[in-house]
C-alpha cells in the first residue's frame, strides 16, 4: 500500500499521542461522572473502530487525495479558479471544509439512511475520547464519497487536505474527551472552537439538544444557523440515545448490525420522550 508520508509519519503519531494524553487528562480531571465501565467501553469502541480505521487508510484518505491531485492537475474547483496566495488558500480550506463538514454532520442526523449508521456513534452510554473512534464502517464509506465531492467542488490542494484532516481528527478527539478544563478557559476557547462541554450537549438523550452543536472545529457555523446550545450543565446531561439504554443491546456484534434493522423512535424504554426546558445562556454552562 502506498505511503502518505505526512499522514503516516507525522499525523498518525501525533493523533496517537493526543489520544493517550486526553485519556490521562480525562481520567485525572473528569468532566462528567461516568456510569459504565470505562475499560469495557474502551475495548468495545476500539474493536468497533477497526473496520473504520482500515477504510480510512485504504479509501477515505487515498481516494479523496487522488481526487485532489486530479482537480489540481485539471484546474478544477473553487480554490483552483481563484488562485489565492498560499496563506489565503490555507484559511479558505479550513473554513470551507469545516463548514462542509457541518452540513455533513447535519445530514447524518437528518437523512434517515445516514442516521442509521451515525446512530451507532451516539449510542455510547458515556462519552470520552474513545467515543471519537466509535463510528460504524458504513458511515466511513459514505464519508469517502462526501470528501471526494468536496475535493471537486472546492479544489482543495492535496497537501492542504492532509493538514486539514489531521487538524479535524485532533479536534474530534478533543471535543469528545471527558476532560474538565477550567470553565473560564473553556468559555474563551468556545468563542472560536468546539469544546468538550459544548459537544457533550450534542450527545444528550434530549433530542432537541442532540440536534444542535454540529460543528467540529469552529463553533461559528452553529452560531450562524442558530443551532448553538450552551445552556445545559454537564451534570444534567444523560449521554446516549433515548431508545438504547441497556449495555446488553450495545455489544460489538449488535452495533455492527444496528443500521440494518428497524430503527426505534426517540423514546425511552418506558415510552417517555426526554425533554428539558431551554434556558437562555450566552456563556457556556458549567
Amino acid at each position: 500500500m502506498p505511503k502518505i508520508p505526512l499522514m503516516d509519519y507525522v499525523g498518525r503519531p501525533l493523533l496517537a499521542c493526543l489520544f493517550l494524553a486526553l485519556l490521562v487528562l480525562q481520567w485525572r480531571f473528569p468532566l462528567r461522572r461516568q456510569h459504565f465501565s470505562a475499560l469495557h467501553r474502551l475495548v468495545r469502541n476500539f474493536v468497533l473502530s477497526i473496520p473504520g480505521f482500515a477504510i480510512v487508510r485504504v479509501a477515505m484518505l487515498p481516494i479523496p487525495f487522488t481526487v485532489a491531485m486530479w482537480t489540481q492537475d485539471r484546474h478544477i474547483g473553487l480554490l483552483n479558479w481563484l488562485a489565492l496566495p498560499g496563506w489565503a488558500a490555507c484559511i479558505a480550506t479550513f473554513l470551507l471544509m469545516d463548514y462542509a463538514y457541518w452540513w455533513w454532520h447535519w445530514a447524518n442526523h437528518m437523512v434517515p439512511l445516514f442516521w442509521r449508521f451515525h446512530n451507532v456513534h451516539h449510542t455510547d452510554l458515556d462519552m470520552d475520547v474513545s467515543t471519537a473512534a466509535r463510528f460504524h464502517f458504513g458511515e466511513i464509506l459514505f464519508s469517502v464519497g462526501f470528501l471526494s465531492l468536496a475535493m471537486v467542488v472546492f479544489g482543495i490542494a492535496p497537501i492542504m487536505l492532509l493538514v486539514f484532516f489531521i487538524t479535524f481528527e485532533a479536534a474530534t478527539l478533543f471535543h469528545h474527551s471527558n476532560w474538565r478544563l477550567p470553565i473560564q478557559l473553556e468559555r474563551v476557547l468556545n468563542l472560536v472552537m468546539v469544546t468538550p462541554r459544548m459537544h457533550g450537549i450534542h450527545h444528550s438523550i434530549v433530542q432537541r439538544e442532540t440536534n444542535s452543536n454540529w460543528g467540529t472545529i469552529f463553533c461559528w457555523w452553529d452560531k450562524l444557523h442558530r443551532t448553538l446550545r450552551r445552556d445545559v450543565p454537564q451534570d444534567a446531561i444523560t449521554i446516549g440515545v433515548a431508545a438504547y439504554r441497556e449495555e446488553h443491546e450495545l455489544t460489538v456484534g449488535k452495533l455492527f448490525a444496528l443500521p440494518f434493522g428497524k430503527q426505534r423512535e426517540w423514546r425511552l424504554p418506558t415510552g417517555e420522550q426526554p425533554e428539558r426546558e431551554p434556558q437562555p445562556a450566552e456563556k457556556l454552562a458549567d
